[in-house]
């Protein structure tokens, strides 16, 4: 019979036992894909105990707990009901936890899949992939028992799972709701704000969210690329000038600060402006806000907020430049949310078909209310485990390859895809890795050296231990090189 509490919501104030204060981690399944169910992308099952996984509801005969299906978000979580796939067994996989391990058994008709590979039996830890041939296809992650409720806003709580939020930003993840979490803290606190993070991995949405959350976004928010000031410019690039200044005629420019009194300035790419022209906006990021046009003896003052991004180490800024930047968030690389890949290939598709009629016939399909893409299983079980090195705009990349290259109805693992896949593998010549990278990866991987190294495509934690060294990384934010990091 159907478990009719897998339609309740189970909150995080449920009763878990005696003194449980903070969501422990444990190995999950996330669903990546499905044939029949393409909207359950995202959910996960916790795998705390030995636990059979198959079709259909418990049934007192089931001899085991069945694996059950649920929607985290941050304070919640909504249990949702059993798979439905015909061509899965009642009894599929035989899972059990073994320390840092999942043994994954297959006891069904339904052929099984680990990284590619055809397998009766296997070990899988976190970043693994598991597919029911043709069927489902699993990510294998380390989840909390729940997502902390968020401390600064409410953001999302109607947004429908999977989807991209008000701001473009698209993940479930832990990941990905602690940066919506640590964006809105930033939004309302109004110091100058650092946005960190790889290349791709959506600081501008971030800069954007930051802005739209504030009390300043009642006005446009200012941006330019502060790789594009010329070198014996950005004083009127930034500052203005007065009229007739420097030559007769010329007219009188408010600059990008005088633009953005009383709004927010993005300055994208700020690493790349050099130490010497950091040091002109000094003065205007004090809490004053004073600067002078040029050609103008009085000074002026501007209520600006500035947000900033870099893919650079705070380390590489001029000490003083960084810090004014009171406030800093990290944006997590795709390696850190991998179960976020399959979803944002859905979100690109989407937008990628939005305009094109041709696109939307061929690769999409009716399912219920909505509009979904044809996503061949091989693909979504490639890019899951694949390193990104430009995060989703490598992403959006790949997909349009895909898409050019596909000659069915559904988008393809292509010759020429499976080729760049296999090419684009992160290099071990470790010259070519970046102190922010290793940050970064780090980070994704909550401090675990052996996670992280294989992350940034290293041959084994000690690689990156000579890295982290040469580099000038405290090995003590490290928290060590055991497996089994979260996503």
């Amino acid at each position: 019979m159907y478990d009719e509490r897998s339609t309740l919501e189970v909150t995080r104030d449920r009763a878990r036992g005696p003194g449980r204060r903070e969501a422990r981690p444990v190995l999950a399944l996330v669903i990546a894909w499905s044939r029949d169910e393409p909207d359950r992308a995202g959910e996960v099952a916790l795998i705390d105990g030995l636990q059979l996984l198959g079709r259909g509801g418990p049934r007192a005969d089931d001899g085991l707990p069945r694996a059950r299906f649920q929607r985290q978000r941050p304070g919640k979580a909504t249990l949702t009901g059993p798979l439905e796939s015909l061509r899965v067994s009642r009894a599929q996989l035989r899972l059990t936890p073994v320390g840092d391990v999942l043994l994954v058994e297959s006891i069904g008709r339904c052929p099984l899949q680990v990284n590619g590979e055809h397998v009766v039996r296997a070990e899988v830890k976190p970043g693994d992939t598991v597919q029911l041939e043709h069927e489902l296809v699993f990510l294998v992650a380390r989840r909390p028992e729940r997502i902390p409720p968020l401390r600064s806003s409410q953001l999302g709580d109607d947004l429908a799972f999977g989807a991209a939020d008000p701001f473009g930003f698209v993940g479930e993840t832990p990941a990905a709701w602690t940066l919506r979490d640590a964006v809105a803290f930033a939004a309302r606190a109004d110091g100058h704000v650092l946005v960190r993070g790889e290349s791709g991995t959506g600081k501008e949405l971030c800069a954007a969210a930051i802005h739209g959350l504030s009390a300043r976004s009642e006005r446009s928010l200012v941006a330019r690329n502060a790789a594009t000031f010329p070198a014996g410019l950005v004083d009127a690039e930034l500052f203005g000038n007065a009229r007739n200044y420097p030559n007769p005629g010329t007219a009188e420019r408010d600059g990008l600060i005088g633009e953005a009194d009383g709004t927010t300035l993005f300055l994208d790419e700020i690493g790349e402006l050099p130490p010497a022209l950091q040091a002109h906006l000094l003065r205007v990021l004090d809490r004053r806000g004073e600067y002078q046009r040029l050609g103008e003896s009085r000074v002026r003052r501007a209520d600006l907020r500035v947000v900033a991004a870099t893919n650079r180490a705070v380390t590489e800024l001029k000490h003083d430049f960084a810090a004014r930047f009171i406030l800093e968030v990290e944006v997590p690389s795709l390696s850190a949310r991998a179960a976020d890949v399959p979803l944002l290939v859905r979100h690109l598709l989407v937008r990628a078909a939005a305009g094109n009629a041709e696109l939307r016939g061929r690769f999409f399909e009716q399912r219920g209310g909505s509009v979904v893409p044809r996503v061949d299983p091989a693909l979504i079980e490639r890019l899951l485990r694949h390193g990104f090195r430009t995060n989703t705009r490598e992403l959006d990349q790949i997909l349009w390859q895909a898409l050019a290259e596909s000659h069915g109805d559904s988008v393809e693992l292509t010759s020429g895809v499976a080729q760049r896949l296999a090419q684009a593998a992160p290099s071990q010549a470790t010259g070519e890795i970046s102190r922010a990278q290793i940050e970064t990866a780090l980070s994704g991987a909550h401090g675990n050296v052996t996670r992280a190294a294989r992350t940034l495509g290293l041959k084994n934690r000690f690689a990156l231990y000579r890295l982290m060294r040469k580099v000038g990384v405290d090995g003590a934010a490290a928290g060590g090189g055991d497996p089994g990091a979260g996503e």
